[in-house]
């Protein structure tokens, strides 16, 4: 038996690190599966990061029209929102955005 392994030595290397490599390119830490995986989250992060992007713009426009140039009409539709404030005589109605 240690002379069949002694003269297949070479054989038997070979196949383990061709199972090593070939184990590790598919499922190491930087193996397919790894990249897989890591290729969606950069996909997902990119994402969030427009989201991200979106939302700070839109507070920056928010925070503009009520620092530099004092709109009016924004101060307005602040108050009715925030405080239901109304004139005499009108009715308001709540329309809630998420469909509830």
């Amino acid at each position: 038996m240690l002379r069949l392994i002694k003269k297949n030595y070479f054989l038997l290397t070979s196949i383990f690190l061709i199972f090593y490599f070939s184990f590790n390119l598919v499922s190491g830490e930087r193996g397919l599966f790894s990249y897989i995986e890591k290729k969606e989250l950069l996909s997902n992060l990119k994402k969030e990061e427009i989201s991200l992007i979106n939302k700070i713009e839109d507070l920056d426009h928010k925070n503009t029209l009520l620092s530099t140039k004092l709109d009016l009409d924004y101060i307005e539709t602040l108050i009715r929102e925030r405080f239901l404030f109304g004139e005499e005589g009108e009715t308001i109605y709540i329309i809630k955005k998420d469909g509830k």
